[in-house]
C-alpha cells in the first residue's frame, strides 16, 4: 500500500523552500497517528498486558514509516524519561527530526505520544520487532511499489519535477 510521504524538513525550512502544504499535511498525518497510537494503546491494554496485534491497525493506516517517525519524536522529546528502555532510546536517535529552533512554535510537540512511558515502551519495542519481521521477508515476497505509482508520485521533499528530455536519442 502506498503511503503520503513524510515531510522531514523544519516548518522553517518549507517556508523557505514554499513547500508548506506539504508540511502541513504530513503534519496533520502525523498528529492524526500519534491519535492512532494513544487510542491502540488505550484500547488494547489491560492494566498488565499489551495485546501483541495492537500495532497492526496503526501500521495499516498510517504505514510503519510514519508510525516510526511520530514514536521516534516521542522518545526525543521525552528522552530524560528512565521509563523508555535504553535500546529504544537508542533506536529513536536515528530519526534525524527538525527542531524549529523557534521557543514559541515547536511544531513537533503536536505529536509527542502522551500514553504512558512505560507502556508506550512496550508498543515502541512491538513495533520495531515488526519492522524486523518486515525486513528479514525474502525479497520476492516483499510487496513492490508499481512502476505507475512510482511515476505518479509527487516528487519527494525538496525536489523539483524534472522536465522531459524530448530531444533524448533512440537506440
Amino acid at each position: 500500500m502506498e503511503y503520503p510521504e513524510i515531510y522531514k524538513l523544519s516548518a522553517a525550512e518549507a517556508r523557505a523552500r514554499e513547500e508548506t502544504a506539504l508540511f502541513r499535511a504530513s503534519h496533520k498525518l502525523n498528529i492524526a497517528c500519534k491519535h492512532a497510537v494513544e487510542a491502540a494503546i488505550r484500547e488494547n491494554f489491560d492494566g498488565l498486558h499489551l495485546k501483541g496485534g495492537c500495532i497492526r491497525p496503526v501500521i495499516e493506516e498510517y504505514g510503519i514509516d510514519r508510525v516510526d517517525w511520530v514514536l521516534a519524536n516521542t522518545v526525543q522529546t521525552k528522552q530524560l524519561d528512565g521509563r523508555f528502555s535504553r535500546d529504544n532510546k537508542a533506536w529513536a536517535e536515528t530519526f534525524p527530526i527538525p527542531e524549529s529552533g523557534n521557543p514559541v512554535f515547536e511544531p513537533r510537540l503536536d505529536y509527542v505520544v502522551e500514553s504512558h512511558p512505560a507502556v508506550l515502551d512496550g508498543f515502541i519495542s512491538l513495533v520495531r520487532q515488526e519492522r524486523g519481521r518486515e525486513k528479514a521477508l525474502p525479497e520476492e515476497e516483499k510487496p513492490k511499489p508499481s512502476i505507475r505509482a512510482q511515476l505518479s508520485a509527487p516528487p519527494a521533499a525538496g525536489e523539483k519535477k524534472q522536465a522531459k528530455n524530448r530531444d533524448r536519442e533512440v537506440r
